[in-house]
């Protein structure tokens, strides 16, 4: 299944270009579903009229109701020790969904079309980058909150639970929230996996200029942190070359000096004309001239390599993508197992290489927009040469 993830700054027409994609796919032959959140339904209006056909499933989702079922159903499960604490139930006409509903329900579509195997291409209307991007990362981050706070080989056997509560003096942990804590790994697990599947690339939408320049920098950058691989730039809404309006002639002109700069920059981007107004339809759609997917590139995968042996021995390199990042933007910390990389506003915990666990950090640079990072094997933990 081919995953196209589209996104870019607030207002750039990210929902346009993900509704012409679909179109494109769907007309192509393939198979297609778009995926909205958007409670404005936006996406419905790009599409226009349900009869064109062949045309794209839209799914938008309702993330009220699944954030209700779920805060119920915990609630049920926890009776027993919401009644010792002598707290009073929710009712669900109560319940109103908290921040990160809409984030959640958008992660679960995306892991149900994958598991559903029923389309070929899913194409999916993202938040602007920055929320994108925290909705991305929450997949990793949440698994590792659940492996640090529950650890599954820590989970008391059944028989000794109620001999540890007396002897430590306090309720041990029910099954139930470990068995929950393992069902919910589960399915982050299956999201990451969709969203680090090879088949799965960003499509950066902005309008050139000096602000869309600007975004696009940034969101490389932060993308390439969380190792997604942007295969599309796309330059929205392009004023025509000749115009007898100066002001109007200006704004070309401002727009095709950032595209010289993104396509001597980025590998492949695809220019989307203006229409005089808002598309609407099929026939909108497709005049803005995108196409179906092609074949998703090659990985963006952090290689490690060994450089050549000198006086002190083995030296390995990790080396991560970092496009448009600057040295006083870059921060790297060790800890244990885990490298906490910063680049700009960005953070990321990556768990190190198997092999890099039994090194030590001897130092990082940064050439050509990668981060380089220099290990050598600890002695105390190296098997020693015979």
């Amino acid at each position: 299944m081919r995953t196209l993830l589209v996104t870019g700054p607030g207002g750039s027409g990210r929902t346009t270009v993900a509704a012409a994609t679909a179109l494109a796919a769907a007309r192509a032959g393939h198979r297609t579903l778009v995926i909205s959140a958007d409670r404005a339904d936006t996406l419905g209006a790009a599409l226009g009229a349900p009869d064109a056909q062949p045309g794209p499933t839209a799914l938008r989702l309702a993330p009220d109701d699944r954030f209700r079922d779920d805060l119920l159903a915990l609630q049920e499960r926890a009776a027993s020790a919401l009644d010792l604490l002598g707290a009073e139930r929710l009712d669900g006409e109560e319940l109103t969904p908290l921040p990160g509903a809409e984030e959640l329900a958008l992660l679960r579509a995306l892991r149900d079309a994958a598991r559903d195997d029923a389309y070929d291409t899913v194409v999916v209307d993202l938040p602007a980058t920055p929320r994108t991007l925290a909705t991305l990362a929450l997949p990793e981050q949440l698994r590792r909150y659940l492996r640090r706070l529950l650890p599954p080989e820590r989970q008391a056997a059944r028989a000794l639970r109620p001999m540890l509560g007396r002897l430590a003096g306090v309720p041990m942990p029910a099954a139930w929230l470990y068995e929950t804590a393992a069902r919910r790994a589960d399915e982050l697990a299956a999201v990451q996996r969709v969203i680090e599947d090879p088949a799965t690339t960003v499509r950066l939408v902005a309008e050139p200029g000096p602000a869309g320049a600007d975004a696009i920098r940034t969101a490389a950058t932060g993308l390439a942190l969380q190792g997604l691989r942007t295969d599309l730039v796309v330059a929205n809404r392009i004023l025509p070359d000749a115009s007898p309006d100066t002001w109007l002639a200006g704004l070309a002109a401002q727009q095709h000096k950032t595209l010289d700069e993104w396509e001597s920059t980025y590998d492949h981007v695809r220019r989307v004309p203006h229409l005089g107004h808002d598309p609407r339809g099929a026939d909108d759609l497709a005049a803005l001239g995108l196409t179906a997917p092609a074949a998703a590139p090659a990985p963006a995968a952090w290689p490690v390599t060994e450089a050549p042996a000198d006086d002190s021995g083995h030296t390995y390199v990790w080396h991560i993508p970092l496009p448009g990042v600057t040295r006083e933007q870059l921060g790297l910390i060790r800890r244990g197992d885990e490298l906490v990389v910063t680049a700009g506003p960005y953070r990321r915990i990556v768990t190190l290489p198997s092999a890099l666990r039994r090194c030590t950090v001897a130092g990082a640079g940064l050439r050509e927009g990668e981060l380089r990072v220099r290990f050598t094997p600890d002695p105390d933990l190296w098997p020693r040469e015979r």
